[in-house]
Parts: structure tokens; C-alpha cells; sequence
């Protein structure tokens, strides 16, 4: 049975989370004032929210990552895209990816649903961007090492132990190269290691 590509699929659930995100942003950003981006331009360039200081002109572009395949789940882990296929040509992910303009990104999750397409409560963490790049540059995880690393792992599947990271308390690589159409390869970290670390800080 061939993959299916669940893109579209995730489009609408997101568009019905934001009414969810959008009350707790209306709600908990006391300096800030933000405006939805809808435009697919923007949103290529990794950018669903522009926030602007009430007072000054600080202005910063966040990229929304929400986990909409556990629903009902709380992880304590996200998944950052380093690689993906798109028609047999590998593609780089969101996270190295030089186009995207993003400064923060809001990673959602425990995102829980007490009927379909309506979303009643979730967790809301707040990633910056450059200090996550940088911190893995200073433990040797550039875009050039962990290409590297996935070059000589080209066939593999499932999940993948870095001598650069503790796999219980902060990370690893994960390749789903069988169940997903787009193929997929991840560092999947813990979101309460980005904390520690200070490159991340819970929102809600």
C-alpha cells in the first residue's frame, strides 16, 4: 500500500488549532501584539506570527509546530525536520533551512480534543531559534555533521543514537523512512533539556 502524504490533512487541523492558540496569545502576551500571517508566501519563509512590541519597535517573526498526531498525548519530546523527500529529491528541513526568516518557534503540544476538529487545551513552547542553532554548533551538531551522519545511514530506519547527546535526557535522530511519504529525518529533543539549557522557555 503506498504512502500517503498527510500535508492537507494537517492544514486543516491547524487551522482549527489557532483559534486555540490564538486566545491564549490574546491572553498571555502582555507587551506584545500579534497578527496571523495567512499568506503562503510568508508562511514558506516560516512565518505564521509577527509579534510587535506595544512600546518599541522589536519585532519578531515565529513559526508554529504543533504535534497533531498525538492528540490526547503528552510527549515529552519534539521533532525538529533536518531532511525530507519531495519527488525522490532530498530537501532540507525546517531547522537548517537558510529561506526561513523565523526567530522563535512556538512548539505545541499536549494538544487535547474532546471532539474531533475542536481543540480544548494545550502546551505552548517557546524555542529561539539562533540560541538552539548555536547550542548544537558548540556540541558538534552543525547541518555539515549531522548531514554526514545521515549520508552514511541512508538506508536506515527508526532511531538513531548520537555519541554528541545523552538519548535519555536530551536527544537523538530519528528517520521514518518507511511510514511517511515525505521521509522525514529528525532531531528529536527534550523540550524540558531546551529549558535547562536556555535556548527555550514554557509559554503555557
Amino acid at each position: 500500500m503506498p504512502l500517503k502524504s498527510n500535508f492537507k490533512i494537517d492544514l486543516t487541523k491547524e487551522k482549527h488549532l489557532s483559534s486555540l492558540l490564538d486566545s491564549y496569545y490574546q491572553k498571555h502576551l502582555r507587551f506584545y501584539n500579534f497578527k496571523r500571517m495567512h499568506a503562503l508566501k510568508q508562511q514558506l519563509t516560516g512565518i505564521d506570527l509577527v509579534l510587535k512590541h506595544k512600546t518599541s519597535p522589536q519585532t519578531f517573526f515565529l513559526d508554529e509546530k504543533a504535534q497533531l498526531d498525538y492528540i490526547n498525548e503528552s510527549l515529552p519530546t519534539f521533532a525538529f525536520e533536518l531532511f525530507y523527500q519531495k519527488n525522490g529529491m532530498d530537501k532540507p528541513g525546517w531547522l537548517f533551512d537558510s529561506n526561513k526568516v523565523t526567530h522563535f518557534y512556538a512548539l505545541v503540544t499536549s494538544i487535547f480534543s474532546d471532539e474531533a476538529g475542536k481543540y480544548t487545551s494545550c502546551n505552548i513552547t517557546f524555542v529561539n531559534r539562533r540560541k538552539l542553532i548555536s547550542y548544537l554548533t558548540k556540541r558538534g551538531l552543525t547541518q555539515l555533521f549531522l548531514k554526514e551522519v545521515i549520508t552514511n545511514n541512508k538506508d536506515f530506519h527508526g532511531k538513531l543514537i548520537l555519541e554528541n547527546l545523552n538519548p535519555k535526557t536530551e536527544g537523538y535522530l530519528f528517520f521514518s523512512r518507511k511510514n511517511k511519504v515525505e521521509s522525514p529525518i529528525n532531531l528529536v529533543l527534550k523540550l524540558e533539556f531546551l529549558c535547562r539549557v536556555g535556548v527555550a522557555r514554557k509559554f503555557v
